[in-house]
């Protein structure tokens, strides 16, 4: 596992074969696909960034990178390893030999950064407009004024312009830059606005003739910087208008009868919101933050019905095909979705209720645009609190928010792309490269990215095209297949960059190329791989039954990899580079990505959304938790997953990324009850339950979004956060008696030892 993590520091990519099935017969037999996990923007400390613009091949448009073929002698040219183009150096080059290398050439900056000092972006300062819903209790409205006064207002940029739109039954829109009158325009929440409509009712041409011609994204050029500057100001200019409004903010007015809910109109205030941004400042890098406190009950949008009587829809509505306001509110927000992506916007998404507030109506807009996404129970909750400081805090830790991505892939002509799943939204952008299988965003070889930070990881999925015999592809010159990745994107200093990372792989066919295939498997990609898949075909495939798909994917690969006699399940082996990923699938059964039980639409909406936007290392923790113990005996360790683990004299840690559990077990829990860390005498004990605290505190500091943190007891309420995630390989119905000190869990679910027996059994049939 080591490689792949060097290789992931020097190029941020980790891919399940990292020696690729030479024909696209011998791929099927695969299972997993080829394909590539990728994090554009992650950071590089002693990558250089290249003062000047890259050097690309005349027929194929890849850039110059360390796998060209170089010619140094007089003529200067350099051959393209992914079309064989020959290619004259500029002037520029001419005094380069094999000891005076430009650095894209140098064989450890297979990734590498150009910044053209030319390339300033049109719009450099970025752009929030905060998106309010008004519709909440006084105290919730009361939290959420607290954290934009205090964490927000004092920590951004001063050159940053902020806009203000508050909703409940009306939409509000803040004019901040008539600050002596507080002046508002008001939208009917129940119609849906048009761009023209918000042109005219806020008065931009108020002081000069309309235009005869349709509105378009660019009409900003028709207009005055006076009418933008009303709504979108700098921070330090309007940073007194917008405490006042924010310190006056109420709850909306209008009654709600006891039997109704509050009439929401979500949608139509992230419309207006969007055509503000498309009129204000079309292009630039620009977010609405929308802040939810419910769900949207009114207009285009809507999820549910004002009606308190008619419950909110559940996974079970939306498989009977019974939300009737289900399909109306997705299209709209794909509409929506499709407006931002032109206009280049980002939707961030703080979700801050007890109930649903509709983010799995909204999730297209937020992913397709590359949008932050925070689900929490309260505006008061660390959650929400810490993960938006993180937002707009500076040094080490912040998020390195970026805006105006584009991303390409080039590829060797014996592979083809069928598509991207991440955050982001195809350019259609078509050729001989992409292939008619599409996965996520496909048909299509160049994609946006409105929105990216440090973490956004996109999952490429690819196709192999051979067709050859194992012969020709052995006697074939160069089994070498290239691939490069071109992110072209606006740094948050405003300046424009392109990052190129160049990768090389090995073709292998045959029938010795099993064991080549073996040796370059990555079994925490391939899981990765597994969980963006399964989650992205249960959302778009009918019929589709996870566990049966998961299952007999594992079952093939496992009787194409394992080493067995046939009919023999005692003689099944698995290659060490094999070992884990059978656990992995487990616990991928098991997972909120794939059992939507007990799970709203909204939340099963968040956990896909964050899993395909993180890298490796924090998806598998999603997939399959970590799990520290503490006791007296010995320091921190790992121990399985597994009910096993618990013990009446130990402390556990347990990570699974969206909560972080602290769980005392019963002896440890009655001496904490007692007093014992607070005398002098136990000091021993009070580190004991200091050290599992510190070390949950860590991992919250690192991470976005906040993971909530659940501290229990052993047989208390909240043990079930534990319990939940563990492998139940003691149950309420299991022949041995528990052990004395530790659990059971009351479950039906099979325990690993048992589904590795049954997939051992299938697997050499």
């Amino acid at each position: 596992m080591t490689e792949f993590l060097e290789l992931e520091t020097q190029d941020a990519v980790r891919m399940p074969w990292n020696v690729l099935p030479g024909s696209k017969s011998e791929a099927a037999q695969c299972v997993i696909p080829v394909s590539a996990i990728y994090t554009p923007l992650k950071p590089f400390p002693n990558t250089p960034t290249l003062p000047y613009a890259p050097l690309r091949c005349r027929s194929c448009r890849s850039v110059l990178n360390p796998f060209s073929i170089v010619d140094f002698s007089s003529t200067k040219i350099w051959i393209c390893c992914f079309c064989l183009q020959r290619n004259h150096f500029p002037s520029s080059y001419q005094s380069i030999s094999e000891t005076n290398m430009p650095a894209e050439l140098f064989p450890q900056y297979t990734t590498i950064e150009y910044e053209s000092p030319s390339e300033k972006a049109a719009m450099t300062n970025p752009v929030f407009l905060f998106v309010i819903d008004t519709c909440v209790i006084e105290e919730e409205i009361a939290y959420l004024k607290s954290s934009l006064l205090q964490q927000v207002l004092g920590t951004l940029p001063e050159n940053c312009l902020i806009g203000l739109i508050t909703f409940g039954t009306y939409v509000h829109v803040h004019e901040l830059g008539f600050g002596q009158i507080p002046k508002v325009y008001v939208f009917k929440g129940s119609k849906e606005v048009s761009k023209d409509q918000v042109l005219e009712q806020m008065g931009f041409f108020a002081n000069k003739p309309k235009p005869t011609t349709g509105v378009i994204a660019g009409v900003r050029d028709g207009l005055s910087q006076e009418s933008i500057s009303r709504f979108l100001l700098p921070a330090s200019e309007c940073e007194f208008t917008l405490n006042t409004i924010l310190e006056e903010l109420q709850r909306d007015p209008w009654p709600v009868p006891a039997d109704h809910r509050a009439a929401r109109c979500t949608g139509t205030a992230l419309s207006v919101a969007a055509h503000l941004l498309g009129i204000c400042v079309p292009g630039s890098g620009a977010r609405i933050m929308a802040f939810l406190g419910g769900p949207s009950t009114e207009g285009p949008g809507s999820i549910v019905s004002k009606i308190l009587s008619e419950p909110i829809r559940s996974h079970k509505d939306l498989d009977k095909d019974s939300a009737p306001l289900y399909h109306k509110a997705v299209k709209f927000y794909e509409g929506l979705s499709k407006q931002l992506v032109h206009q280049g916007h980002v939707l961030d998404i703080f979700a801050c209720a007890l109930e649903q507030v509709g983010l799995a109506e909204i999730k297209v807009a937020s992913e397709k645009t590359g949008g932050l996404v925070v689900l929490a129970e309260s505006f008061g909750h660390n959650v929400f609190k810490d993960s938006l400081k993180q937002v707009f805090q500076s040094g080490g830790n912040d998020l390195g928010l970026s805006s105006n991505g584009i991303f390409e892939v080039n590829c060797s002509k014996d592979v083809k792309v069928q598509g991207v799943i991440g955050p982001c939204a195809s350019l259609a952008k078509k050729g001989p490269l992409c292939s008619e299988v599409v996965v996520g965003q496909g048909n299509t070889t160049a994609w946006k990215m409105c929105g990216l930070d440090k973490t956004s990881t996109f999952c490429l999925i690819f196709e192999v095209a051979k067709k050859e015999s194992p012969d020709a592809i052995a006697q074939s010159a160069n089994p070498q297949f290239y691939f490069q990745f071109l992110t072209y994107y606006q740094h948050p200093s405003g300046q424009m960059r392109l990052r190129v990372t160049t990768l090389s792989r090995r073709w292998v066919a045959g029938p010795g190329s099993v064991q080549d295939l073996i040796a370059g498997f990555d079994q925490e990609a391939a899981a990765v791989v597994m969980a963006r898949q399964v989650s992205f075909k249960m959302e778009t495939e009918a019929d589709f039954d996870p566990i049966r798909w998961l299952d007999k994917s594992l079952i093939h690969i496992c009787s194409r990899f394992g080493d067995y006699q046939k009919d023999t399940p005692s003689s099944f082996t698995l290659s060490p580079r094999f070992s884990i990923f059978p656990q992995f699938m487990f616990h991928l059964r098991r997972s909120q990505f794939v059992q939507v039980f007990g799970n709203s639409p909204d939340e099963t909406a968040y956990f896909r959304m964050i899993l395909n936007r993180e890298n490796v290392a924090n998806s598998v923790v999603m997939i399959q938790p970590s799990l520290i113990s503490y006791s007296f005996h010995s320091g921190p360790e790992p121990v399985l997953l597994d009910v096993v683990a618990i013990a009446a004299d130990r402390i556990l840690l347990l990570d699974s990324y969206f909560t972080i559990v602290v769980f005392h077990g019963s002896t440890i829990a009655q001496w904490r009850k007692a007093g014992y860390h607070e005398q002098p005498e136990h000091q021993t004990f009070a580190q004991l339950l200091k050290s599992p605290r510190e070390d949950a505190d860590a991992i919250i500091h690192e991470r976005f979004p906040v993971p909530r943190l659940v501290i229990c007891d052993q047989y208390g309420s909240q043990a079930r956060f534990m319990l939940a995630k563990l492998n139940p390989s003691a149950t309420y119905n299991s022949d041995a008696p528990p052990i004395p000190g530790g659990d059971i869990i009351f479950t039906d679910d099979v325990s690993f030892e048992v589904f590795l027996d049954h997939l051992q059994r299938l697997a050499v049939h």
